[in-house]
């Protein structure tokens, strides 16, 4: 049953650390899930958070630090010695380890990594920091279980037993040969239903999906989704097994991924938390409000070199923002497909197909919309030319932001750039000065101005 904690719990846990009650407040933390723990150091202040990280085994409190926000981890980290950082990383996989070792600085990595006791897991640990963070080699565990091919079942058996006392779960049985080659997976079924001088390499099931050290970490993702993995092996160059992602590492890499997207997407330039300084906040959020800045200028010229309609029609005015507020709002929905579909692997055809659809569908919603807006000014304004004017603009910027929309992801992701930067403030921006533009011109054609 969930544990809940409440106000009451805090306030009696903050008490028994500011009288250093240390055996009490042990006693009603160590039955408590590694979540909780978490929870409980999220709401103290450094001090006591420390406090609780050094009181409890570091088998409960290295998981706790793991489900902590960056920011929050590494304040933490930065108060404890490199020998006290070690202990933690000692009761982690070698994929969590590595990630800790990645946000310290070269200096204390290098220390907490001369304290680690187990020689074996500091080797891994540093093997995986060589690979970039963001692919099959920077996202694997070190943690498996392997047989050889040679192999009884009898054998099989009792190493697997030796092996399994270092994996946390096991997912899959891998087999491999005298060379460390990835060779297939075992059926624990297959395994206690066969006899036991029964040869590994006479049961094993070949069939097995892998990735190598340098997939990167979406095609992971794409690949476990497609055929339901709960792990699936890498390999190095020469299909030598080396490690294992596990469903809740790649769960971890799309939650991270989808935030980074979001945040661009909402015009937020660096990685940020709610809890950072408002220095920080301001770096991440300013650039993209000066582009805004610079985009409302430039509306601004345009509107003015088309001062003479505002004279003899004022009422062009009025829809302006109409008009602008629609370019933006076709843009973002067609960019947001698109980038979805890139994100899921789902766009199929060429460019010049999806731009051809684009417009298919951008005529259709055009045609609607400027229809309806054109029997509502006809209706209150009384005026043909200005009413077709209007929605004859309404029309073709309709169709020109779907096509911005469906353009820029795809090519930014061409040339390898995050595409979800098209469903933000640049999007938006560059639309609403081609609206209002496009609106001036064909309302000047059209009203012969």
């Amino acid at each position: 049953m969930p544990f809940n904690i409440t106000k009451d719990f805090l306030e009696e846990v903050k008490s028994l650390i500011e009288v250093s009650d240390s055996k009490k407040l042990e006693y009603i933390l160590e039955e408590l899930h590694f979540a909780d723990i978490a929870e409980i150091i999220d709401e103290l202040n450094l001090e006591d958070a420390v406090f609780i990280v050094k009181l409890l085994d570091s088998e409960k409190t290295s998981e706790a630090l793991m489900e902590l926000d960056e920011a929050q981890r590494d304040r933490i980290l930065n108060a404890l010695s490199p020998k006290e950082i070690a202990g933690e990383l000692e009761e982690m996989d070698t994929d969590d380890a590595a990630d800790i070792l990645n946000e310290l600085s070269e200096d204390v990595a290098q220390s907490v990594i001369n304290e680690l006791l187990d020689e074996q897991h500091a080797e891994d640990i540093v093997d995986l920091l060589r690979y970039e963070e963001n692919s099959a080699g920077g996202l694997m565990a070190k943690e498996l279980v392997r047989v050889n091919e040679n192999w009884s079942v009898t054998g099989c058996v009792s190493e697997m037993r030796a092996q399994a006392e270092n994996v946390t779960r096991v997912h899959s049985i891998y087999v491999v040969d005298n060379h460390n080659k990835l060779k297939g997976r075992l059926s624990l079924k297959d395994l206690l239903t066969s006899k036991e001088d029964t040869p590994i390499k006479d049961v094993y099931i070949p069939k097995v999906d892998f990735v190598t050290v340098n997939t990167p970490g979406e095609e992971v993702s794409r690949i476990m989704r497609k055929y339901d993995l709960e792990a699936i092996p890498v390999v190095d160059e020469l299909d030598r097994l080396v490690g294992r992602i596990t469903i809740d590492d790649i769960v971890d890499f799309i939650t991270e991924e989808a935030e980074k997207d979001y945040q661009l997407a909402s015009g937020i330039s660096q990685d940020v938390e709610a809890n950072d300084s408002i220095w920080e906040l301001t770096k991440a959020r300013l650039p993209w409000l000066v582009l805004g800045l610079l985009g409302g200028i430039g509306a601004a010229a345009i509107m003015g070199g088309f001062e003479d309609i505002f004279e003899k029609h004022a009422v062009l005015f009025f829809f302006t923002p109409l008009i602008a507020a629609m370019a933006g709002n076709v843009g973002v929905q067609s960019s947001a497909i698109i980038v979805q579909g890139i994100a899921n692997d789902d766009l199929k055809g060429s460019i010049g197909n999806r731009l051809i659809k684009e417009v298919l569908l951008a005529m259709l919603n055009g045609v609607i919309l400027a229809i309806l807006l054109f029997a509502y000014t006809f209706a209150t304004k009384g005026e043909m030319f200005t009413s077709i004017a209007i929605s004859t603009s309404l029309f073709v910027v309709i169709i020109v932001a779907g096509l911005v929309g469906t353009f820029v992801p795809l090519a930014l992701h061409k040339r390898g750039i995050d595409p979800a930067l098209a469903t933000g403030p640049f999007i938006t921006t560059s639309n609403d000065i081609f609206g209002i533009l496009i609106y001036f011109m064909i309302a000047k054609a059209i009203i012969g101005i």
